[in-house]
């Protein structure tokens, strides 16, 4: 019977794969956690171009020109090109016309009970206004490892933020 141990003790069949099981795991959740941080990098580029460009609507007055829902118009402009990896429901903004540059720092965001952004209102301006542009998006952290770590919202979402201040052009023609 001592030899029949000392015989089963020796052999390393399985040992691969109790070796991979032990490691396997691991590397793969690893391999899941970097992907979705390249995801999460993506989403924010995406996130702050969208608002660029949407931004570039109210700095030349072609927004505030528009005879639709000036609202609506840059909910479209930022949706056009984030809609790739963000989804458009998910997206919140505000736009506030400011007394100066300098009075745009004093206006922190705010948010409710459930971390979205309170709705200040939508006001683009006029022309040579200072305008603060501020879009927001909510990221949902998947991996359940990675979210204490990437999480900056207490929950497993990671908040993006994209801020603007512009002053609009001199654009009406007389």
């Amino acid at each position: 019977m001592k030899s029949f141990f000392r015989e089963w003790a020796r052999q390393n069949h399985g040992s691969t794969a109790v070796e991979f099981s032990m490691v396997g795991i691991p590397f793969i959740l690893m391999i899941i956690g970097i992907i979705e941080m390249a995801m999460m990098f993506t989403a924010q580029s995406l996130l702050q171009e969208s608002t660029f460009t949407a931004a570039r609507l109210i700095r030349t007055g072609q927004l505030q020109q528009s005879g639709g829902d000036k609202q609506q118009m840059f909910r479209d402009a930022v949706c056009d090109f984030a809609e790739l990896l963000i989804p458009c429901a998910d997206i919140q903004f505000q736009v506030k016309n400011v007394p100066s540059f300098a009075d745009a720092d004093d206006i922190p965001p705010t948010y409710d009970a459930n971390g979205n952004l309170q709705d200040t209102g939508f006001d683009p301006g006029e022309e040579n206004d200072v305008v603060l542009v501020r879009v927001v998006y909510n990221y949902p952290i998947l991996t359940p490892m990675m979210a204490p770590i990437l999480s900056n919202t207490g929950a497993s979402k990671r908040r993006m933020i994209s801020t603007i201040v512009l002053q609009t052009e001199p654009y009406k023609t007389d």
